[in-house]
């Protein structure tokens, strides 16, 4: 969960070059698992890195993190989920995008306000990236999602809800799930490597580190 880290997502950039390197595989895939915006400092810095700067001879797959779908939801003219993303880390995209938030909490008027001020400022490309996001993605014995799945239920029929969200029905579940399940959505001191998942957040939106793990 990169949350607007852009300098520590180009260090980390540099640190998955090098470690890849030295690796003896034909194919790279990088996917990341998601919540791109909000809280750090620079989420448009960020949505330019990933669209402007890939890294190249990878394969890049982005997945979509809760934090695009209250932006997305937010762009799309969905005045109360603005509160709560607001609440969640927002003011610190829309300062990133130029819009004045003042400090204060926003009624619904000033959302409205916001809204048309971030859509106007907001670049196509990113956009483009923001609509092109999937909800997961399948690598061998390893499924890559923002938050987690639902226990008991399928891969395949999984609710995008559950993948972008949920938290300790999945965190506490000890099922077989198919895949060893690769996703971030929940801040841990460490990478949390369990028999059935893989946790990667280590809270880089809160100023913490920005964790990668290396699959083969």
């Amino acid at each position: 969960d990169i949350h607007g880290q852009s300098k520590r997502l180009q260090d980390l950039h540099r640190r998955i070059r090098e470690d890849a390197d030295g690796a003896p595989e034909g194919r790279r895939v990088i996917v990341y698992v998601g919540d791109y915006v909000d809280r750090g400092p620079d989420s448009s810095g960020v949505l330019d890195l990933l669209t402007d700067a890939p890294l190249e001879d990878f394969t890049n797959v982005y997945l979509k993190g809760n934090h695009e779908d209250f932006l997305v939801r937010f762009l799309d003219g969905d005045i109360e989920a603005g509160a709560g993303w607001y609440a969640n880390g927002g003011d610190a995209t829309l300062a990133s995008y130029g819009i004045d938030i003042e400090g204060q909490w926003p009624d619904f008027t000033v959302l409205i306000d916001w809204r048309e001020s971030l859509a106007a400022a907001f670049p196509a490309a990113h956009r483009r990236f923001l609509d092109s996001l999937a909800l997961s993605h399948i690598e061998g014995d390893y499924a890559f999602v923002h938050a987690g799945v639902r226990p008991g239920i399928p891969f395949d029929a999984q609710d995008g809800r559950d993948l972008m969200w949920i938290r300790d029905a999945f965190h506490t579940s000890r099922d077989d799930h198919g895949y060893v399940i690769v996703h971030g959505h929940s801040v841990t001191s460490k990478a949390a490597n369990k028999a059935n998942r893989i946790g990667i957040d280590t809270g880089a939106g809160y100023g913490r580190a920005l964790t990668a793990v290396v699959l083969s």
